[in-house]
C-alpha cells in the first residue's frame, strides 16, 4: 500500500479546505480517493472473512482466518477515523431527544428476544 504524501501540493490544498471538497475534480485520484478506496476495499474484505469463517471445518484454519479478520477490521477502523478526522467521512451530529427516542425504542425489543440478555 502507497503511503499517503504528506508534502504534495494537491495535499497541502485538501487540507486548507478543511474537509471541504473541491467544486471540480478531474479523473485523477487524490488522497481522498486513495483513503476512500482502501476504506471501501477493508470493509469487502471483511465481509468475505466474516463468510468464509462460517464454512471452516478446519480449527487452525478458521483461527488463522478469524485473526486475519480482526487486523482487517481493525484496518477498517483505521482507514474510516483517518478520513473522519480530516472530514472526508462526515456524520451528522443528532439532536440528544432523537437519540434518547432510538435507544428507548431499540431497548424495548430486548423482551422479544428468545434468550435473557
Amino acid at each position: 500500500m502507497h503511503q499517503l504524501p504528506t508534502n504534495s501540493q494537491e495535499h497541502i490544498m485538501m487540507s486548507q479546505q478543511k474537509g471541504n471538497l473541491p467544486r471540480v475534480k478531474g479523473p485523477e485520484m487524490n488522497d481522498r480517493d486513495r483513503l476512500n478506496d482502501v476504506l471501501a476495499t477493508e470493509k469487502y474484505m471483511t465481509q468475505g472473512y466474516n463468510t468464509s469463517l462460517n464454512e471452516f471445518s478446519h480449527r487452525e484454519l478458521y483461527d488463522t482466518v478469524k485473526q486475519i479478520l480482526i487486523n482487517t477490521h481493525d484496518a477498517q477502523r483505521a482507514a474510516f477515523e483517518q478520513m473522519f478526522n480530516l472530514g472526508w467521512y462526515k456524520l451528522p451530529q443528532q439532536p440528544l431527544d432523537t437519540v434518547a427516542l432510538a435507544y428507548n425504542q431499540f431497548s424495548n425489543y430486548k423482551g422479544q428476544f428468545p434468550y435473557q440478555q
